[in-house]
């Protein structure tokens, strides 16, 4: 069924590729560069924007978990009745997560890639392999190491008995080490995560386990090319450096003072869907939260907190209505919201309503939101409903 409620998200296929390309211009040419495409792409849509990426050279894709690399795998190799078709080789696809029981026969079917810090990990993933008949080397791991983020990954004094079940003979091999900074702005904290990585590196070299890549780093140190070190510690174990870019790829900077290049790829809009006058003194929405100061013009927009307008912009938050700023009047409610229009001359039934994104001259970020509702851009564009669709654009 074609949805036919004016609310949808525009995608810009041109904006990604320009962030994609500024992101692998950062990180240079020796250094693989990593799409990560977990969450629906930032709520972007994976399927869209992971064809996108790969027309133009994405190699790897990094996913959360299992589930959503099997799917982004069907997705990408299945008939697409686009102009584009898929010329590019099999991309290889990293699930981040782990992998749980019942998983490890659909990481060998669908030639996933999984990272792994656990001897569970590795027993699951040894069966399966053996069941399949591969022999020494024929699944490609990523070992995570815990170099101070304290989520997932091997302590560095926990690593002995992960290398020893990965000696010569396992059907496992270590394609590549990697970590995760917890705070890429803070150039301390980043310098002692790299040498405890280095430290745990000596120790997996030693081992007779030579990885081909050194996976650390994400969209922050790629933008401000501060992990300099990392690249340096690859060379000497005759490694490549990978970076695995995220929110920079949707066009927002994981801090400030990096990343002014980017262009947010998402737009997202609405029609008013109907227009009422009220007179001073009359409250509008769910507790009466907004009253009326003088003669107002409201608009109702198909869009609440059901599609990821957050209820924390009630009476805070602004969307564009002819290039003007609209304000949002009352609660967001499940399904709809309503925006004070008095200002804005002219505004009628069917007019776009700009939630993210530009119209005459202004605009309306990720970041706005996010600022007014005490949270970061990534949990803004994630939490844009399913129900709310999608469309690549130019």
């Amino acid at each position: 069924m074609i949805p036919t409620r004016p609310i949808w998200a525009e995608i810009s296929r041109n904006k990604l590729i320009h962030n994609f390309r500024l992101l692998r211009r950062s990180a240079g040419a020796e250094t693989e560069t990593v799409a990560v495409v977990k969450a629906n792409a930032y709520g972007h849509g994976l399927e869209a924007c992971a064809r996108a990426l790969g027309e133009d050279g994405a190699r790897w894709f990094a996913v959360t978990c299992v589930e959503e690399a099997v799917a982004l795998r069907q997705a990408l190799t299945a008939p697409t009745q686009a102009k584009r078709t898929l010329e590019w080789a099999t991309p290889r696809i990293i699930a981040l997560s782990g992998v749980w029981s019942g998983e490890a026969e659909a990481v060998i079917e669908h030639g996933l890639t999984p990272s792994v810090w656990e001897l569970g990990h590795l027993e699951l993933l040894e069966d399966a392999a053996r069941r399949c008949g591969l022999g020494a080397g024929g699944v490609a791991v990523h070992l995570e190491i815990d170099t101070g983020m304290s989520r997932q990954g091997v302590q560095p004094e926990r690593l002995e008995p992960l290398l020893a079940r990965l000696e010569q003979g396992s059907p496992l091999r270590v394609e590549a080490v990697m970590t995760h900074f917890h705070s890429p702005d803070d150039a301390e904290a980043t310098a002692s995560q790299v040498r405890q990585l280095a430290t745990a590196v000596d120790t997996i070299v030693r081992s007779g386990i030579r990885p081909e890549l050194l996976s650390a780093g994400s969209s922050a140190d790629t933008l401000a090319q501060s992990t300099a070190a990392v690249t340096e510690l690859a060379r000497r174990i005759g490694a490549r450096r990978m970076v695995r870019t995220g929110i920079s790829l949707y066009g927002y900077a994981p801090h400030s003072g990096i990343g002014a290049e980017l262009q947010p790829v998402l737009a997202w809009k609405a029609r008013i869907s109907g227009l009422r006058q009220i007179e001073a003194g009359t409250m509008v929405g769910y507790g009466g939260t907004f009253t009326a100061r003088r003669r107002t013009r409201l608009a109702l927009l198909p869009a609440g907190y059901a599609d990821g307008l957050s209820r924390l912009l009630s009476n805070k938050g602004w969307v564009l209505v002819r290039g003007q700023s609209a304000p949002i009047a009352g609660r967001v409610s499940m399904d709809q919201t309503m925006a004070d229009v008095t200002e804005i001359t002219g505004a009628a039934v069917g007019d776009e309503a700009v939630l993210i994104g530009e119209q005459g001259g202004q605009r309306v970020t990720a970041a706005d939101l996010a600022e007014l509702t005490g949270t970061i851009p990534y949990e803004v564009l994630c939490a844009i409903a399913p129900r709310v669709p999608r469309m690549m654009v130019e």
